[in-house]
Parts: structure tokens; C-alpha cells; sequence
């Protein structure tokens, strides 16, 4: 069997004291997540970065540098997962779009409400990225090579 870890991309948007979460429908429960997803065939990490979040929240953004990478393994289904955690300012909102089919709605949340209600992160990514962020640096969007 050959191992293989999955390379993902998040988005962290911030205005005026929210942040941009998705409220996705999985394993029976509704539970939020930043704009998140995988990298395509011939796409770069930001380019995946900016579909993913306009895919699930409607939102164009502009990214503004990199929150972390980061390593983690589900305990559902035992898949280890790459992520690349961006931040965004947002730009415009299209709300003509429709959002991805997995995705329930696109939701501004404080971070108090998102850390009131710990059964509702997608993973324990969620909050860790939002303090990663929060606590800082960003790291430059430099750092990334094509």
C-alpha cells in the first residue's frame, strides 16, 4: 500500500472582526471550517487557495500572506492531510454564485462564537489556524515557489 498524504489549502478572511467560515454537512452533523480544499492537476497553492474560497463562499479575496503548514492526520478516516493556511482580505462578494455542493452557507463568525462551540469544527485545524493567525507572523506569500 502506498502511502500518500493530500495536499489542501485554507483560507483565512478577515473583516471587521469576523472571520469567513463554511458551514459544511459531514459525518450527520453541520460543523464549520475555514474555505478549504485540495489542489488540482496543474494548479499552484495560491490559485487553489483564492477557487477554493470563492468555490464554497462566494467571496473573491486577495491573499495577504501564509498563516502555516501543517501536518495532520484524521482520526475518522486515518487520511494525513497537508494544509497551506492562507490570509485574505476580502474583496468582492458575488452573490449570484452558487457555493459547492457539499457546502450548507457561508457565515461570518467572532471568535468567540466559533470557540463557543468546539463540537462544530470540521477539525482541531480550525481553531489552530484562527490562533496561528491571530498570534502571528504571516509569513510572506514569497515563500511559496511555483
Amino acid at each position: 500500500m502506498t502511502w500518500q498524504p493530500h495536499i489542501t489549502v485554507a483560507t483565512i478572511v478577515e473583516a471587521e472582526g469576523k472571520f469567513l467560515f463554511v458551514e459544511e454537512f459531514k459525518a450527520g452533523q453541520h460543523v464549520f471550517n475555514q474555505p478549504a480544499g485540495h489542489l488540482q492537476p496543474n494548479e499552484t497553492i495560491t490559485q487553489a487557495a483564492l477557487r477554493e474560497t470563492l468555490e464554497e463562499t462566494a467571496w473573491e479575496v486577495e491573499l495577504t500572506g501564509v498563516v502555516g503548514i501543517y501536518l495532520y492526520t484524521a482520526p475518522s478516516n486515518g487520511v494525513t492531510y497537508q494544509r497551506i493556511c492562507f490570509a485574505a482580505r476580502p474583496l468582492r462578494h458575488h452573490a449570484d454564485l452558487a457555493l459547492d455542493s457539499d457546502i450548507v452557507r457561508a457565515v461570518w463568525l467572532s471568535r468567540d462564537e466559533l470557540l463557543a462551540e468546539p463540537s462544530r469544527w470540521r477539525s482541531e485545524l480550525v481553531p489552530r489556524c484562527l490562533e496561528d493567525y491571530r498570534k502571528g507572523p504571516l509569513h510572506s506569500l514569497e515563500l511559496l515557489r511555483d
